[in-house]
């Protein structure tokens, strides 16, 4: 008589299904992990959307009508694109602060991603106290948009500031830098170059990343110096420069705190440092236009949106990738 023995449903290979509580187990693991997930991500989503998304569609809301802040909302009056057609057709002020916005973009950011890419090549070298030198030149990009640092900048710049010391030891006559209209401007765009840290660090670590036996083949084809820059490190690092490029054009676009302790918030002197940000918030907070305002911002952002497309859309004819795709 032959005897037969049931198959053991823990060996693999017996086709046997898995028994139910275990999945059931399995199941209810999985959906703790995932709960414990939203869990954490919940100051994310709160911030998100009370911060964020919430405030954004307010304003869109707003951009349509005509509040201005003391206006209770029951009496708010929906006025259509009335705002943006004021702002295109018949606000000198808005394109007054449009053409000082784009001048101080076109000028600082270029200069500003210029220098850092010639000093992240003078520390790309392994000399002796190199470290300390890039933290320095780091520094001033730590103290960001503050006030202290504009106010300093404010004062360096008047007619009895520092500025105006050192060129007096080559007797040279300075000037009231920061309240002449002629040269405000430029004065905000010299803080701006001045602080070049991040996009510098940003440059060495991507200097880091070029391999050594490219510019050894150069030299080998009797490359001078500036033509190993031109063949070989500007296309290593077009990334690198497309990435700058783009967060330090949308930061130049950015510009409000230097421009409001410059001017006492008032854009001045006869509106040279009217940036577009500095004339959003006269409008919203000192006149009191919320809903022009709103407006405002929201063109600004959709200004800034197309600028982002564009570079995008052009950097695969200049942007070139180690991998040899471009993108």
């Amino acid at each position: 008589m032959a005897l037969t023995t049931a198959p053991d449903p823990t060996r693999r290979g017996t086709g046997s299904v898995r028994p139910p509580a275990t999945r059931r187990g399995t199941g209810r693991i999985r959906h703790g992990e995932g709960l414990a997930g939203y869990v954490f991500l919940s100051p994310w989503l709160i911030g998100l959307m009370g911060i964020t998304a919430i405030p954004m569609l307010l304003s869109l809301y707003l951009s349509f009508t005509n509040y201005d802040i003391l206006t209770p909302w029951s009496e708010v009056e929906w006025v259509g694109l009335a705002n943006y057609e004021r702002m295109f057709t018949s606000d000198p002020s808005w394109w007054h602060s449009v053409r000082v916005t784009l001048s101080f973009a076109l000028i600082a950011v270029p200069l500003k991603l210029a220098a850092a890419l010639g000093v992240a090549l003078l520390l790309n070298r392994a000399w002796r106290g190199v470290g300390l030198f890039r933290g320095l030149f780091y520094l001033p990009s730590l103290l960001g948009g503050s006030v202290a640092l504009a106010i300093v900048w404010v004062s360096m710049f008047n007619r009895e500031g520092a500025f105006n010391s050192f060129l007096a030891l080559f007797g040279i006559e300075g000037k009231p830098w920061v309240n002449d209209p002629d040269w405000a401007l430029e004065t905000l765009m010299v803080l701006a170059i001045w602080q070049f840290g991040a996009p510098m660090v940003i440059f060495l670590a991507g200097l880091k990343q070029v391999p050594t036996e490219l510019y050894e083949a150069a030299a080998v084809d009797g490359a001078s110096t500036f033509r190993q820059f031109v063949n070989v490190t500007l296309p290593m690092l077009s990334p690198v420069i497309f990435f700058n490029l783009v967060l330090e054009t949308i930061n130049g676009f950015q510009g409000f705190t230097a421009a409001f302790v410059l001017s006492n918030g008032t854009g001045g002197p006869v509106d040279s440092t009217l940036m577009y940000t500095l004339n959003l918030y006269i409008t919203g907070f000192t006149d009191l236009e919320m809903g022009y305002a709103s407006a405002m911002a929201w063109v600004f952002l959709i200004a800034i949106a197309i600028i982002t497309v564009i570079f995008f859309s052009t950097g695969r004819f200049w942007v070139h990738y180690s991998d040899g795709e471009d993108r």
